[in-house]
């Protein structure tokens, strides 16, 4: 089930996939470049097989400027996103558009920057559990030469008739995230200590192979509560497109536990 609902003044698609009321929902948080659709596969719809398989209801949406939500005018001029734009997100567009869907305590399940956003969140509101997928806590090198890269692919190469399929606004979806990445004002990025506020459980999972940043994320990534790491074999920065199977099975062990 798909729809438009307004949030902080803006119109953001959201896919609801239904399970047991009883247990705590899964919210995914899509990536910088992700969207409700790139969730999917060549494999099929890992969204739909983590709730069946968890018995669980899942709920998606995608950022302003992502998917089909509302595009952001001008975005690489007055309204460029703050190099607190994931603060932003997790503390106050997250917890609005919980409240209007009605889901209280729920399992994040985040990728890239909606892991960061999901730990960020977790930090300040109560939750039942957190899955972060290739987390990113603060700015490496190897981040931004990767994302250097994409620059050039999306100018020059196959990137933005690729990523068109996925986005109302392509140009929007990718500048949004660009330009804030390979800003000055965002190397300072380090979200370690806010981490350190979270209690609930929680599940890291990266591959081996992730090109936008090293296992440092995992490592580093500590809080109050218990956290689980797993570092995935022949997989880059997306486990669960690139380790579908596996990806999808560790985070149902880890739901086990977690009503």
């Amino acid at each position: 089930m798909m729809n438009l609902i307004k949030v902080q003044h803006q119109q953001l698609e959201v896919r609801k996939i239904n399970g047991n009321k009883l247990l705590a929902p899964l919210v995914f948080l899509h990536e910088g470049l992700g969207s409700v659709a790139m969730w999917q596969s060549r494999e099929g719809d890992w969204l739909q097989e983590l709730c069946e398989a968890s018995g669980r209801a899942g709920w998606i949406y995608s950022r302003r400027g992502y998917g089909r939500s509302e595009t952001i005018v001008d975005v690489r001029g007055k309204n460029r996103l703050a190099p607190d734009y994931m603060h932003q997100e997790a503390w106050q567009v997250l917890p609005e558009l919980l409240a209007i869907c009605g889901v209280s305590r729920p399992v994040l399940v985040g990728h890239s920057d909606g892991a960061s956003i999901a730990l960020l969140h977790a930090a300040r509101h109560q939750v039942a559990g957190i899955v972060v997928m290739a987390p990113h806590l603060f700015v490496e090198d190897i981040s931004l030469r990767s994302i250097e890269a994409a620059k050039n692919a999306f100018e020059h190469g196959d990137l933005r008739s690729r990523l068109s399929r996925f986005h109302a606004d392509v140009d929007c979806a990718f500048w949004q995230w660009n330009d804030v990445w390979l800003s000055e004002a965002f190397r300072s990025f380090d979200i370690q200590q806010e981490c350190l506020q979270i209690t609930e459980p929680l599940l890291a999972i990266q591959g081996a192979d992730d090109i936008y940043g090293s296992l440092l994320h995992i490592d580093l990534l500590h809080t109050s509560g218990v956290v689980k790491r797993e570092v995935l074999q022949n997989c880059g920065h997306s486990p669960h497109r690139e380790q579908f199977e596996i990806s999808k099975q560790l985070i149902v062990d880890f739901l086990a536990d977690i009503s």
